[in-house]
């Protein structure tokens, strides 16, 4: 791994770093030496004290392969990049709040206007951002074999420190950053933190183009509705769009970690990701457990982006070690206990005893090459093909039904997780039993390229791209009978748009599976799933994804309903609404747009306003004054008796005041001026 040829650095060229500026993207560059004496010690963290005492021990101990990966590559320099996740607060808010926070807020939001409604998300996101849970940890690890050191080598990590899970961005940017530090030393931070001061602020679902010096990153960054809120996006960005049916460019992103290699990391494994998927939209505990860190993080990483464009609520650790302050929680646990839902990597194999009760296990990856254990092309395969083959049901099925997979298969059950100990192997322990059936024309268009790295680096491409799709639409299959739940509505012909829209259809569990049991899954999953399909929805209400999904989903369909009503009082012609109400009715729309006014301003005041607010405050104002006008003149005077009332109509009133026939004009200015207090 070398730095970009692309990338240079000039002094005078330098820009100088904004703090605030950068932590858009990073919360810290560190620097990260093992000392065989003291251990792990932070050399450099830039800026300054931006870290607890705790996190920096954290990050410390996370910035490192832990044992299994030690000893695999003995020459002169060894690199790689992987990425952890931590706690930060262990008392703060869950990210997407629990049940009695969503109700609460769902209670204030059913009482107050679309205005406010807007306000109090926007205040829950600021306080959630507040006490953001998660950071991000992208580390360049560097080995240095030398016999004349002291224990023949040495260890340094370049690690940056994000909120937001930016894999896309903070790889590329570690490719040329660490090498670059071990060439010039504490200046390259300087450089690169100026860099990012630089660039714009983050924006969700969008393919952003990012200066380093004279190279630049082109980046698509993950979609807002797969955004944790602890990540800092706001709750109106958040829910301001929603992944489509199928996209069609797939290259943009529909969830996290749209880049991992699902087919170079679970290859030996294909017949399995259909289970893997059921397992993590449930939201079951897994431990994932790889010879090394990045492909430890690879695995975690592919896993959570099956479940896309499903927001993923389960507790994902791409690289977990012992001294997490989580880990003597779980090495507590007793056989019965029931752990909580989570996805750990871990390369030390001591994770096999401490949690030997963890229902799910996954064994992934391959040791160093130098190790006697044949690649997965070869031994797949039994040679190299001299065209491309498909990697599919037929090879599979010899390998899942010949008598000796067979009898590896029922070993590997025997042993258990423990034959790990002495001989690396992929496989899963798992007694779930997965209701989707493995797509075997998925697996038959999937290309296996041999043993020519070149080549099946550009196969994998394309049969990441084969997977990822059929997973996104297995998942958006899975979730399309919760969409009446999402259905915004604009007004009807003849109605007011000035009146509150109507609420969204209220959400009962029991109902919903009653209702899908009798007008089934649909063609896609039925075909795909076993007769026991309900059971997987049952899981999926239970499990962690569930409510916080349901909410955003909620809070998107809810912000549409309110543009399309809103848009829908810009083009209304209020004179010929007007004519064709009966004075009570009129009267209520005076209401009604008087609280719209004042919620628009309110906005405008806060500074929150969207673009053509004040476009829409003239336009309520001239209808607020248009509606007053054909009231009766004792209404009018009753309606002037309130100070702010009066304010409003003296702003909005015109010198030419259209008059109905049969109704009286009044000059707002002079009634106001003589009217009581």
């Amino acid at each position: 791994m070398s730095r970009s040829p692309s990338f240079s650095v000039k002094s005078e060229l330098s820009v100088k770093a904004d703090p605030d500026a950068m932590q858009r993207w990073v919360l810290a560059f560190c620097i990260i030496r093992f000392d065989l004496e003291q251990g792990q010690l932070i050399e450099e963290c830039y800026p300054p004290g931006c870290l607890t005492q705790e996190e920096e021990l954290e990050v410390a101990f996370s910035s490192f392969p832990d044992s299994v990966s030690q000893h695999q590559n003995r020459s002169s320099i060894h690199d790689c990049i992987f990425f952890f996740r931590f706690q930060r607060h262990k008392h703060s808010k869950q990210g997407n709040g629990t049940s009695s926070e969503i109700s609460e807020i769902v209670d204030k939001e059913t009482s107050s206007t679309p205005e406010e409604v807007k306000s109090i998300r926007r205040s829950r996101s600021t306080d959630i951002s507040k006490s953001l849970k998660y950071l991000y940890g992208y580390v360049f690890n560097r080995q240095r074999h030398d016999e004349r050191l002291k224990r023949g080598g040495e260890q340094k990590s370049v690690v940056i420190l994000s909120h937001g899970p930016y894999s896309s961005v903070f790889r590329p940017l570690l490719q040329i950053m660490g090498p670059l530090y071990f060439d010039i030393g504490r200046k390259a931070i300087e450089h690169i933190a100026g860099y990012v001061s630089l660039w714009p602020s983050p924006v969700p679902g969008k393919l952003m183009e990012l200066p380093i010096g004279n190279a630049m990153l082109k980046v698509n960054l993950p979609p807002a509705h797969s955004l944790p809120l602890e990540s800092g996006i706001s709750y109106e960005e958040s829910a301001s769009s929603m992944a489509p049916f199928l996209p069609s460019n797939p290259s943009v992103p529909q969830g996290l970690f749209h880049d991992s290699d699902i087919f170079g990391t679970f290859r030996g494994l294909l017949l399995q990701l259909w289970l893997l998927w059921e397992l993590l939209l449930i939201g079951e505990p897994i431990l994932i457990i790889a010879p090394t860190p990045p492909q430890c993080c690879e695995a975690v990483a592919s896993l959570v982006s099956l479940v896309a464009p499903l927001l993923c609520s389960v507790d994902f650790r791409p690289y977990f070690t012992i001294h997490d302050p989580d880990f003597a929680q779980l090495n507590a646990f007793q056989e019965g206990d029931k752990y909580p839902p989570m996805v750990l990597g871990v390369t030390n194999l001591f994770f096999l005893k401490a949690l030997r009760y963890i229902p799910h296990i996954v064994s992934v990856g391959s040791p160093a090459p130098s190790s006697s254990r044949v690649t997965i092309a070869s031994r797949s395969t039994g040679r190299i093909p001299a065209k491309q083959e498909g990697f599919g049901l037929q090879q599979l099925s010899l390998k899942k039904f010949s008598p000796s997979s067979l009898f590896n298969a029922v070993k590997l059950r025997r042993d258990g997780p423990l034959c790990l100990m002495t001989e690396h192997k992929e496989a899963i322990w798992s007694t779930y039993v997965a209701t989707t059936k493995p797509d075997t024309s998925i697996l038959n268009r999937l290309i296996d390229a041999g043993m020519s790295p070149r080549v099946e680096e550009s196969m994998s491409v394309v049969n990441n791209e084969i997977l990822r799709r059929h997973f996104l639409e297995l998942t958006t299959n899975f979730l399309a009978p919760f969409g009446p739940y999402f259905r915004a509505t604009t007004p009807s012909e003849g109605s007011s748009p000035y009146a509150d829209p109507p609420p969204l259809p209220p959400f009962n569990a029991d109902d919903f599976l009653m209702s899908l049991s009798a007008r089934g899954v649909g063609r896609f999953l039925s075909k795909r799933m076993r007769s026991n399909w309900l059971d997987l929805y049952r899981r999926f209400l239970k499990g962690p994804n569930f409510l916080p999904w349901f909410q955003r989903r909620l809070s998107i369909a809810e912000n549409e309903q309110h543009r399309l009503w809103r848009q829908a009082r810009m083009k209304t012609d209020i004179h010929l609404l007007i004519t064709k109400m009966l004075e009570l009715e009129t009267v209520d729309c005076f209401n009604a747009i008087e609280r719209h006014l004042l919620g628009e301003m309110q906005l405008q005041q806060s500074g929150r306003a969207i673009s053509d607010s004040a476009a829409m405050c003239q336009k309520l104002k001239g209808d607020l004054q248009a509606v007053f006008n054909v009231l009766p003149n004792d209404m009018q005077q009753l309606l002037l008796l309130n100070p702010q009332r009066a304010a409003l109509l003296q702003g909005s009133s015109n010198p030419e005041l259209t008059k109905l026939p049969g109704r009286p004009s009044i000059q707002v200015g002079v009634v106001s001026s003589n009217s009581p207090r």
